[in-house]
């Protein structure tokens, strides 16, 4: 084997999504965001070094291109592209051409100008013209928003991201700018509860909360390091290793965007999940739409015509456990209370 020091490391090669051990749950919710954005993004809590970030950073890779119009920093969609307020729609057909679906990371550390936008001041200075130079938001449009060690982001960006992930906008008005972009986004954050909790606020915007852990069994945290230093070895070739499994996931993906409209919920399906909720004790009907909507997606991933109590079952935990109040006469974590709702109401 070569000295990997004499090896250079290609920063721009993801992990490979299909490579990584275990952590089953994490990587359902990933695909059920893909095959349905309108979810609502995905908490991925747990413990460090457990492939948080190595999971979101994959999907980038794994996700099939989307069609976007040449040079708009909003990678508008050529079927319905963005305008400015007062513009006028192109005479010309508009161009456009295959992207990379965005995922982006969000730092700590970033200012309010970074993620919203500010004015191109280059531009101000020398050409006297006052121009909007796009953000991080602007960027991650149709797109993913990651957001590593997110309990620990600074209130007033909480703010700022609840507003635009519940209106799709990004509205810029200062420095005599006035700008409003789209903003849809798939937020996805990360962290570890030892370090903080996070706001309730921010809590509720996302459509699903999962948990991992460090593996507990020798040969699975054994296959991690094996893994992931063959990978650190060869980046290319490792990829390259993988590359057809990670192709039938994305083909998975397609296949289940495809059939997505097409799976039945019936009205008994609907009463189900309210049934589960009001068992809960979920605040507001999010739990119940979010529940309905991550088991159609479940359902069209795994090719089934109709959503039964089998998806509901799967994929329980995580749409709800991030939504259940405090109960001081149960001490039982969120999870196994979800877990003993749904087998009293659907069985084993």
């Amino acid at each position: 084997m070569g000295n990997p020091l004499n090896k250079p490391f290609c920063m721009a090669i993801s992990f490979p999504f299909s490579a990584i051990v275990g952590q089953d749950e994490m990587k359902l919710a990933i695909l059920i965001a893909a095959v349905d954005p309108a979810i609502g993004g995905i908490l991925v809590f747990g413990d460090r070094g457990t492939g948080k970030s190595t999971a979101v950073r994959a999907l980038a890779a794994l996700l099939p291109k989307m069609r976007a119009v040449v040079g708009c920093p909003y990678n508008s969609d050529p079927a319905s592209p963005y305008l400015a307020e007062g513009a006028e729609a192109p005479k010309v057909p508009i161009k456009s051409h295959l992207i990379t679906v965005p995922v982006v990371d969000l730092p700590l550390g970033a200012t309010e100008d970074r993620v919203v936008g500010a004015l191109d001041l280059e531009r101000a200075l020398s050409q006297g013209v006052k121009a909007f130079e796009p953000g991080l938001l602007a960027r991650a449009n149709r797109g993913f928003l990651y957001i590593d060690e997110v309990n620990l982001l600074e209130d007033h960006l909480v703010d700022l991201l609840i507003d635009v992930a519940a209106s799709g906008e990004n509205v810029v008005e200062r420095e005599g700018l006035s700008v409003r972009h789209p903003a849809r986004f798939v937020l996805v954050g990360s962290g570890n509860p030892e370090e903080g909790e996070l706001r309730p606020q921010l809590l509720d915007r996302f459509g699903l909360s999962v948990e991992v852990k460090t593996p507990t069994d020798l040969a699975g945290r054994v296959e991690v390091v094996k893994r992931r230093d063959a990978f650190e070895n060869d980046p290319a070739a490792f990829t390259e290793q993988w590359k057809k499994e990670d192709e039938k996931t994305r083909k998975r993906i397609v296949a289940g965007r495809s059939r997505l409209g097409a799976v039945r919920i019936s009205d008994a399906a609907r009463e189900r999940a309210a049934q589960l909720c009001m068992a809960l004790g979920t605040d507001g009907l999010r739990g119940d739409l979010t529940l309905i909507r991550a088991a159609r997606a479940y359902a069209a991933l795994q090719g089934d015509a109709a959503v039964t109590d089998v998806h509901f079952k799967r994929i329980a935990a995580p749409a709800l456990r991030h939504r259940l109040r405090r109960n001081p006469l149960d001490d039982s974590g969120s999870t196994a209370r979800v877990d003993r709702a749904v087998a009293e109401l659907m069985g084993e």
